[in-house]
């Protein structure tokens, strides 16, 4: 049975976070209460090695892990010495714990949240951890690896109005109120708008919280930054596959982001920004690139696409098949991954792929920009700088011409280095990278002009300069060292390895 979200009681919830306060209920004071293992055990919904941690413990954060992350039933005398401001009664009043002989037991989940310096907290449903049992359709999610992962990559400038669409619990809002004058969200799920409320008045935040289908609810208004963790994941349709509200459009393959793409960009404000996730279909002969950039032609947006991860249609079923709560090897199981790969095969897809996608609405009147990027490794934490560096590094590059390029004084960016790779016993390097430390961590080989063009770059001469000493000192045609300069230019300076004083 699908319990209710907890209740908003201004009076008990300033009461419940000053309880949670004066434990330790954080972030840090959690990890430390649990230790490497069993914290990092827990990240693998693995709850063994932090039982055995808080069952021997009488730290009033063990009885809140056990009882709100854990699913245990927990003493009602030990709930009361965790939360001692609030009491059971409280609790149980704002439908958080449910009584059950001399124990209670949670009615949904709560545990510490935290980002850039500020800790939050944040309830949303019990996942299979606490319950055993597959998650129900209207499951409302709580802080998963998709929503830190967004987190991480959205960049965060002051803004006057945000939109986090597709709210869910409101783990982006969260971090939105840091930088945003007003944060608008959005759910077509009412339990999840129950939640969001409920984590907005819990951490004494102000949301203007909307139901509604994807941008319905934010007709004819813009804002200057949109976040979406949309119900992305690619979901058949015959009745096989539970239809999960937190990860369902309700629409065929990949048309659910493929419509937010062409649709969001008549909410932005000139210069506004929209960082989403998605999946996107790959059918059998085409790329990747080819089908994102069909989503893209007519917007008017610029757009910054990074693949992540690629998955066949066998891993993709079994990803999403387990992530619901089902086990492989069921009758349930089986059932699913069948009709995932029938769905699959019945539109020749060959490969699904996973990325972050950052659309700009111009704020000038030039053509938009395009870059569709492969970055499988691993990358900066939190990508947000760096995602806001780029987009304002490509949107310089989109508006000035080569000349302009070769007129800068560039510099090297304080984390890049060169590597140098050569056969013992030559005097010269057979390959040489320059390498980001941070951002994307790119590597970017270099030949003998440009080598020697980014050995110079120190902030004192322009691209110009350097390029006519190369070609003089180097004996080549000037046009074309300077055609080679350009091209590195703006590969280098788009993400931040080149860089202007």
């Amino acid at each position: 049975m699908t319990t209710a979200p907890p209740r908003v009681d201004d009076a008990l919830l300033a009461r419940l976070r000053a309880d949670l306060v004066a434990s330790g209920f954080t972030v840090a004071g959690v990890t430390a209460l649990l230790g490497p293992m069993a914290s990092a055990a827990l990240e693998r919904d693995q709850a063994l090695p932090a039982q055995r941690v808080t069952a021997r413990a009488t730290d009033p954060r063990a009885a809140l892990v056990r009882l709100f992350t854990l699913g245990d039933p927990v003493d009602a005398t030990e709930v009361e010495a965790a939360l001692p401001g609030l009491g059971v009664a409280g609790a149980v009043e704002l439908g958080l714990v449910a009584p059950e002989g001399d124990a209670v037991v949670a009615r949904c989940d709560l545990r510490p949240y935290a980002a850039d310096g500020t800790d939050w907290w944040v309830a949303s449903d019990l996942g299979e951890l606490a319950t055993g049992r597959p998650l129900r359709p209207d499951h409302v999610l709580g802080v998963g690896g998709a929503s830190t992962t967004l987190a991480s990559w959205t960049p965060r400038p002051a803004v006057g109005r945000a939109l986090d669409l597709g709210t869910g619990c409101g783990v982006q809002a969260l971090h939105l109120g840091a930088h945003a004058g007003e944060v608008v969200v959005t759910d077509l799920s009412e339990r999840a708008l129950g939640y969001a409320r409920f984590n907005a008045a819990l951490n004494g935040v102000g949301w203007d919280v909307r139901a509604g289908s994807m941008l319905d609810p934010v007709a004819g208004e813009r804002f200057d930054l949109v976040v979406s963790n949309p119900p992305f994941v690619i979901t058949p349709r015959g009745g096989a596959v539970p239809l999960f509200e937190y990860r369902d459009g309700g629409a065929s393959g990949d048309d659910v982001v493929r419509d937010l793409v062409a649709r969001v960009g008549a909410h932005l404000e000139p210069g506004g920004i929209a960082q989403l996730l998605g999946n996107w279909e790959v059918p059998r002969g085409a790329s990747w690139t080819e089908r994102v950039a069909a989503w893209l032609e007519g917007t008017g947006l610029d757009a910054w696409v990074v693949q992540r991860e690629v998955q066949d249609p066998a891993a993709y079923a079994e990803t999403w098949a387990r992530d619901g709560g089902h086990h492989p090897g069921t009758a349930d199981f089986n059932a699913m991954y069948s009709a995932w790969l029938d769905d699959f095969a019945a539109r020749d897809v060959e490969a699904i792929g996973f990325g972050v996608v950052t659309l700009q609405r111009p704020a000038t009147d030039r053509p938009p920009f395009l870059d569709l990027v492969d970055v499988p490794g691993p990358v900066e934490q939190p990508m947000g700088p760096a995602v806001l560096a780029g987009l304002r590094a490509r949107a310089w590059l989109a508006e000035h011409d080569d000349d302009a390029l070769l007129d800068v004084a560039w510099r090297c960016a304080d984390d890049v280095t060169e590597e140098r790779f050569g056969v013992p016993g030559e005097p010269d390097p057979r390959v040489i990278v320059l390498r980001q430390g941070g951002g994307l961590r790119r590597g970017l080989p270099l030949s003998t002009v440009t080598a020697a063009l980014v050995s110079v770059c120190d902030g004192e001469l322009t691209a110009r300069a350097a390029a006519a000493a190369i070609a003089g000192l180097l004996d080549l045609d000037d046009a074309a060292v300077r055609a080679e300069v350009v091209a590195l230019l703006r590969d280098a300076v788009k993400d931040g390895l080149l860089v202007r004083e």
